[in-house]
């Protein structure tokens, strides 16, 4: 059945006995087009390891098994699994996974990430696999315009999120989805995100304990984002307004700061 129609999949659904689900955020995508253009932006190649996000009807899912060595998809609604088990039986390469994915641990293998993700779930789901000790080599998701824009902004208007992406890797929209894109619609706008990340022998890697040390920091300072550092960090510790000083930061903002202006602050005493 081709699964970018939108009647069929009206009917599949119908046949089942099921409906998308609002609370889970299942907006099925249908059109073949921006299913290329994933899978093109995604890059990938007949020895990848494809972890997959909310493969709903299995429309991405097919597309991605056909080019890689293997796709692990995670879905956490049980009622789709039947459908699911038809939808991709011919492929021999799936594995289908129950569960959330937010429980879900990477493989220690090197992989990469491809979703078409509730939209309620793209902080926690991006910050789970860039804070693993074995982050994916890259991410491609297709997520809430807004907050792709949000996650791609630089300073002056970085935010806790746009930082950490930034200090794991680059991301960039690589195409804006219309609503119509999808059964049912969603009320916004979509995008498809792309995250490469910053291999250990790239001059920008970052190590999983210094980025905790600069998250840390930068939770405490964006909690009152619109106040001073000297105000978030240095109010009730003279050491650490004396550091901020010395470093040209008691008068600025968290959102102004770059990544290597964390990295400074990161490597000090605080």
């Amino acid at each position: 059945m081709e699964l970018t129609s939108h009647g069929n999949v009206k009917k599949l659904l119908q046949l089942s006995g099921q409906n998308a689900k609002k609370f889970l955020g299942q907006n099925f995508l249908i059109d073949k087009n921006i299913l290329e253009i994933i899978v093109k932006s995604a890059e990938i190649n007949k020895d990848d390891h494809v972890v997959e996000v909310g493969p709903g009807l299995g429309v991405l899912t097919q597309e991605l098994a056909k080019i890689s060595k293997k796709v692990t998809t995670i879905e956490l609604d049980s009622s789709l699994l039947p459908i699911l088990e038809k939808t991709l039986e011919e492929y021999k390469n799936i594995e289908v996974i129950n569960m959330d994915s937010l429980k879900f641990q990477p493989p220690e293998t090197p992989y990469k990430v491809v979703a078409n993700i509730p939209y309620n779930i793209t902080s926690p789901l991006i910050t789970r696999f860039l804070q693993r000790h074995n982050p994916p080599e890259s991410m491609t998701l297709l997520v809430q315009l807004e907050v792709a824009e949000k996650i791609c902004e630089k300073e002056p208007k970085m935010s806790v999120l746009s930082l950490q992406v930034a200090m794991h890797g680059t991301a960039k929209i690589t195409k804006k989805v219309s609503p119509t894109c999808f059964y049912p619609p969603p009320k916004v706008t979509s995008a498809i995100l792309q995250i490469t990340t910053f291999p250990p022998t790239d001059q920008n890697y970052i190590t999983p304990e210094e980025s905790k040390k600069i998250l840390s920091l930068a939770k405490r300072a964006f909690s009152q984002k619109r106040k001073k550092l000297s105000n978030t960090l240095g109010k009730s510790d003279p050491e650490t307004a004396k550091t901020l000083q010395k470093l040209g930061f008691s008068e600025k903002r968290p959102q102004t700061l770059s990544v290597q202006d964390w990295k400074k602050l990161a490597a000090t005493k605080i």
